[in-house]
């Protein structure tokens, strides 16, 4: 079996993973970037070198983290337009837990048949779970991560810095 150290992949993104989950949703995304700066067709540029674009990826995932945050939601708005059948799903559950929680461990009587929050739950699973399978959510994930990835590392390594940023770190 191979052991992977998490903490040697994740040590290297800094605290950047925590300040992102110790935020509110109003905080994160109180500081987004004008699109304008966003999609600046001025700056992009092929970096020269492997140092200069790990250099401006840095720069960038920090600056423009709220907006990589915003593209990802959009992006997962896509995949689920896109896959009818999981958004089915993901909806049907969802309802059927909040109708469930709705009962508060009353019996649902309809007239002609009485079913416990058990045998609900169990009808939730026994059609929830099929349906899910068939919708292939990890693929739909897969495909989420990538293009995520892709559009984010992609923005990070060829938007150049500021021309201001880009002289602050020069050693005199």
């Amino acid at each position: 079996m191979v052991s992977i150290p998490i903490d040697a992949l994740t040590s290297r993104f800094g605290d950047r993973f925590n300040n992102f989950r110790s935020t509110s949703l109003s905080t994160r995304f109180s500081n987004l970037r004008p699109i304008s700066e966003f999609l600046d067709i001025k700056r992009i540029s092929k970096p020269a070198n492997f140092a200069e674009a790990q250099s401006r990826v840095n720069y960038n995932l920090s600056y423009f983290s709220s907006n990589y945050a915003v593209v990802f939601v959009m992006l997962s708005i896509y995949s689920l337009l896109t896959n009818m059948v999981l958004l089915f799903d993901m909806i049907f559950v969802g309802a059927g837990l909040y109708g469930i929680n709705m009962l508060q461990g009353r019996d649902l009587d309809l007239g002609f048949s009485r079913f416990t929050t058990s045998q609900l739950y169990t009808g939730l699973l026994v059609i929830g779970i099929p349906v899910g399978i068939f919708a292939s959510p990890f693929t739909t994930a897969l495909w989420l991560i990538g293009a995520t990835g892709v559009t984010v590392f992609g923005h990070a390594a060829f938007l150049d810095k500021p021309i201001e940023n880009a002289f602050s770190e020069e050693a005199v």
